[in-house]
C-alpha cells in the first residue's frame, strides 16, 4: 500500500527537531522535482513580525488582480494543510502523501530537515495547481533559510526584533544580518522596520551582501517611513496590521508592470483580506498569534485601540524558551484575569510549569494588575477561562491558538 496522508505526516513531523541552515538540500529537492520554482514568479517576505500578515496581504491584492495565486506560510496553527494554499484552497491530503512519497528517498539521503522538505512540495504543488505568481513568507531568519532559494519579483523584510536567538544571533544587528539577506541583485528590497538605526542596519546589510553574490548587480532600496500606516478598509484588525498594509502596498508597487495592481484592486484586496489567529475576533473569543514582545506589545496596543468586551480573561501558553516573564509583563496591563497552561502539541517544547508556579509564588515578582492563576492541564484551563468571560484571548503561540481553535471545532482547515 502507497503511503497516506498520515503516514507522510508521520514521516515529516520528526524532522521538525532538526533546524539546518543552507540552501544546499532544498536546491538538491527541487532539481529531483524538475525545477518547480522556475515556472512561475514569487515574492519573497521576511522579517520577525508580521511576515505572514504582509503575505497574506499581497496574495488578497494579486488574487483580486486576476492572477491565480499560491501562498506559503508557517507555522500553520491546525493542519498541515494550511502552510500551502492556492487561491485560498489548501494542498490536499492526497498532494502531501504523493509529494512526500516522491522526495523520501532523496529527504533520507541528505537528511532533509521538514522546512526544507515543505518548502520543497509547496514549490512543487504550486506548479502542479499552475499559479501564475507566489507569496513565500520566510520560515527562520532569512539568508540560509530555504525559501532564499528563490530569485523573486520583489522582497521585503516587515521588522526587526529580538526572537530565536539561538539559531540568529543575540543582538538586532544579528537577527537584522540574518533577514537583509532575502535582499537580491537587481531586485527591489523593501524595508518596512520603523527605527531608523536599525533599518539603515538592514540597509547597509543588504547592499554589503548583494555587492557579495554579485559585485555588478544593483541594489533597489525602499524604506518605508515610521509614520506610514494604510487609511483605507483593511479586513485585519489592529493598528499594527496598518503599518503591514503599508509594508505590503509598498512591496505590490515595486512589482514588474504587468503585475502590478491598482489601486482600486489594492484597497480591495486589503479589505477583503483575512489571516486566522491575528486578532482573529470569534464571538466571545479573541485569538493571537503573538509569540514574543514585539508580538505581545502589538497585542496590548491593539487591545487599547480597539477595546473587547470586558472582563478580559486571558488563556496563555507560550514556548520555553521564549522570555515569557518580560511577555506576561507586558500582557498584565491589558488583562483582569490570565490562566497560564500548557497547549498539548507543545508539550516538549512549552514552559516549565513547576517553574512557572515557583516564579508566580514570588514575592519579588513585579507588581500585577491581572488575577493570575496556573492551570496546567489544558482543557479544565478552558473551562476555567470562560468563568465571567466578557472577551476570552487565548495568545502565546501558534500551538496555543491552534490547540484551542480545534478544541472549540474553529479550525481554518480540518484534516
Amino acid at each position: 500500500m502507497g503511503m497516506n496522508y498520515q503516514d507522510a505526516l508521520a514521516f515529516l513531523f520528526p524532522r521538525t527537531t532538526t533546524i539546518k541552515f543552507g540552501l544546499d538540500t532544498t536546491r538538491i529537492l527541487l532539481e529531483a522535482l524538475g525545477h518547480p520554482d522556475a515556472v512561475y514568479p514569487t515574492i519573497h517576505v521576511g522579517g520577525t513580525n508580521g511576515k505572514g500578515s504582509v503575505s497574506t496581504l499581497i496574495a488578497a491584492v494579486l488574487r483580486e488582480a486576476g492572477w491565480k495565486v499560491g501562498l506559503y506560510t508557517s507555522p500553520h496553527l491546525c493542519s498541515f494543510r494550511e502552510r500551502i494554499v492556492v487561491d485560498g484552497v489548501p494542498v490536499s491530503e492526497g498532494a502531501v502523501a504523493m509529494w512526500t512519497a516522491t522526495l523520501e528517498p532523496l529527504i533520507l539521503a541528505h537528511g532533509a530537515t521538514f522546512f526544507e522538505a515543505t518548502t520543497a512540495m509547496a514549490l512543487a504543488d504550486f506548479a502542479a495547481r499552475g499559479v501564475e505568481i507566489a507569496v513565500l513568507e520566510v520560515g527562520l531568519g532569512g539568508r540560509l533559510d530555504s525559501t532564499n532559494v528563490v530569485n523573486p519579483l520583489v522582497s521585503g523584510v516587515t521588522n526587526v526584533a529580538l526572537d530565536h536567538q539561538k539559531y540568529l544571533g543575540d543582538t538586532i544587528e544579528d537577527i537584522a544580518r540574518e533577514k537583509a539577506g532575502i535582499a537580491k541583485p537587481n531586485v527591489p528590497f523593501v524595508i518596512g522596520e520603523k527605527d531608523p538605526e536599525v533599518a539603515g542596519f538592514l540597509a547597509r546589510e543588504a547592499r554589503h551582501q548583494i555587492r557579495q553574490a554579485d559585485s555588478t548587480g544593483t541594489c533597489d532600496l525602499t524604506v518605508v517611513e515610521p509614520h506610514v500606516v494604510w487609511h483605507g478598509p483593511l479586513g485585519l484588525a489592529g493598528p499594527h496590521q496598518r503599518r503591514n498594509a503599508a509594508v505590503a502596498q509598498a512591496m505590490l508597487g515595486l512589482l514588474p508592470e504587468r503585475y502590478r495592481p491598482s489601486e482600486e484592486q489594492v484597497a480591495a484586496g486589503f479589505a477583503a483580506a483575512h489571516a486566522p489567529g491575528r486578532f482573529d475576533r470569534r464571538g466571545r473569543w479573541l485569538f493571537d498569534v503573538a509569540h514574543n514582545p514585539a508580538g505581545i506589545a502589538a497585542l496590548v496596543k491593539a487591545l487599547a485601540a480597539e477595546p473587547p468586551p470586558g472582563p478580559i480573561h486571558a488563556l496563555v501558553s507560550i514556548l520555553g524558551d521564549k522570555p515569557w516573564p518580560e511577555m506576561l509583563v507586558a500582557l498584565d496591563q491589558a488583562i483582569d484575569v490570565g490562566i497560564l497552561t500548557l497547549a498539548p502539541t507543545a508539550a516538549d517544547r512549552g514552559w516549565d510549569t513547576a517553574w512557572l508556579g515557583e516564579w508566580l509564588a514570588r514575592p519579588d515578582r513585579p507588581p500585577q494588575r491581572a488575577e493570575w492563576h496556573l492551570v496546567p492541564d489544558f482543557h479544565e484551563a478552558l473551562h476555567r477561562v470562560l468563568q465571567g468571560a466578557g472577551t476570552v484571548l487565548v495568545t502565546g503561540s501558534f500551538y496555543t491558538v491552534g490547540d484551542v481553535m480545534a478544541a472549540l471545532g474553529l479550525a481554518p482547515v480540518e484534516d
